[in-house]
């Protein structure tokens, strides 16, 4: 999460004229302002209930074998539409991409909120997915047009706070909510304060003058708009490719079983779509690597030193963090017979660590190579105390106290990999290697969610969930990646300018 400080833990700068906070909720600024919270304030607690209320929407609606997909095709459809939404952006200006962004929020909670099916529970989402990447985008855009330079870095920690309530009450309330009266609530519950805050925002979000003409030049915006191409390309094919391992793993008698769609589910996905399934997978495998060759430099994936590692390792920790989180309510739900409210409490406990491990990384008590190799490693220890736990049935609450460590970790090292690729980047790669910094992001947390989501289908047995042996399984496969990420953070003490985050043109 972004924080209000500087690297050196000291108050923004705000101007002459009183304080940021007084600044900001001063009258030309009032609605702006509360609109674009209320917007990220939403986002968060989708992200956050929906995590917590799963274990009874796939219960309800069927999913148990496509569990992974409601979060993984979620990230797909987010990294595809923030490809697409900076270059649309610099073009036309963030008005078309909010208001697009925000329709298609609004559109995804409703069809989530409402579906009948797993499927158009998915399917909801992803809407939403491309509603958020569109959004998030156009919401940075609108406020370095709309708000004056010293108040940009308040806004951004306002935002930071924003996920400070739904992280704390967010499980919990969507958890109850799930347990006593609908799973649906904390979806169509938002839509209406999405398109408040849309009503907030758009007067003076319309007003705002529209870009320059090609200020970079006619190449630079022919280099986004095959960019775009090479993001949506990439998203596409990772969606492709997850689909088609998710349907293959859910197949045959288990799937059929779990969805209770009978005979005809079977035969759909029998031996003879096999082939099918086989060809979508290497066709998305295939346009999933050409996109990404294209936007992620290449030392990213061998970690060579400087900022390909520090690239390295937050792909990484999105792997594994994001990858286990969508499974922690449900191990404690499956396993332990806890109410969905309890299990989201975890959750919680996840986020506080998370800012504590910001709090202490502020402070600049660590050192950059030091945040960058304890963070991956406490994420790697918290995984496989989860995993001894599971496997050994031991007390329900060392779940949730090994996640706060998780957490932590993931403090310790998420702002940090900021600072660094800003640090390690030359004025005029900056741009475009933070683009390639927030797509190994995603695409570590796409990965993540897809692979762990992908096992555990593949252990279902029938209606039966994963026995003790497999969550311990699924969470010790998810702290590879996260011991990768402190092998990795060794790497990133060195410079390494020269052709460290170039993409490929």
């Amino acid at each position: 999460m972004p924080g209000s400080h500087g690297e050196d833990g000291s108050p923004p700068d705000t101007g002459r004229g009183g304080t940021a906070t007084a600044r900001l909720m001063a009258p030309p600024h009032r609605a702006l302002v509360v609109g674009l919270l209320a917007i990220v304030t939403c986002g968060a607690f989708e992200a956050m209930a929906v995590t917590t209320a799963m274990p009874v929407v796939a219960a309800e609606l069927g999913g148990r074998a496509y569990y992974g997909l409601a979060f993984s095709l979620f990230l797909t459809a987010s990294m595809a539409a923030t490809a697409a939404a900076g270059p649309w952006c610099d073009r036309r200006g963030p008005r078309p991409a909010l208001l697009a962004g925000l329709a298609l929020m609004c559109a995804g909670l409703v069809l989530g909120g409402a579906a009948g099916s797993f499927g158009l529970f998915t399917a909801g989402r992803m809407v939403s997915g491309l509603g958020m990447g569109f959004t998030i985008v156009a919401v940075y855009v609108v406020i370095g047009q709309a708000l004056p330079q010293p108040l940009q870095p308040a806004m951004f920690g306002w935002f930071s706070a924003a996920w400070v309530v739904p992280s704390l009450i967010g499980p919990y309330a969507s958890g109850l909510l799930a347990q006593h009266v609908s799973w649906r609530l904390p979806f169509l519950g938002v839509a209406p304060i999405v398109a408040a805050a849309f009503a907030l925002v758009w007067p003076r979000v319309r007003s705002l003058p529209a870009p320059s003409a090609a200020p970079a030049g006619a190449g630079a915006g022919a280099d986004g708009r095959r960019r775009a191409l090479a993001g949506i390309g990439l998203a596409g094919g990772v969606a492709a490719a997850q689909w088609a391992l998710m349907a293959g793993a859910g197949s045959g008698a288990a799937a059929a079983a779990e969805a209770g769609t009978g005979p005809a589910a079977q035969g759909m996905w029998s031996g003879n779509a096999q082939p099918v399934l086989i060809v979508v997978g290497l066709a998305g495998a295939l346009a999933a690597v050409l996109g990404a060759r294209r936007l992620i430099p290449p030392g990213v994936w061998t970690a060579r030193r400087g900022l390909s590692a520090v690239m390295a390792v937050r792909g990484l920790l999105t792997f594994a963090f994001f990858g286990a989180e969508a499974f922690i309510p449900l191990l404690l739900v499956d396993r332990y017979g806890l109410e969905p409210s309890i299990a989201g409490l975890a959750l919680t406990g996840g986020a506080l660590g998370w800012t504590a491990g910001s709090f202490v990384q502020a402070r600049a008590w660590l050192t950059r190579r030091a945040s960058l190799v304890l963070g991956p490693a406490a994420v790697a220890a918290c995984l496989a105390l989860i995993s001894a736990s599971a496997a050994l049935s031991a007390a329900a609450w060392w779940i949730p106290a090994a996640w706060v460590l998780a957490g932590m970790g993931m403090g310790l090292a998420m702002s940090v990999t900021s600072v660094a690729t800003l640090d390690l980047s030359d004025a005029a790669e900056r741009g475009r290697n933070s683009a390639s910094l927030q797509l190994a992001d995603m695409l570590g947390g796409v990965i993540g969610t897809a692979g762990a989501g992908t096992l555990y289908a593949l252990m279902l047995d029938g209606s039966r969930t994963p026995g003790a042996f497999g969550f311990a399984l699924l969470t010790s496969s998810l702290a590879v990646p996260a011991l990768l990420g402190a092998v990795a953070g060794r790497r990133t003490d060195a410079p390494s300018r020269a052709g460290a985050g170039a993409p490929r043109a």
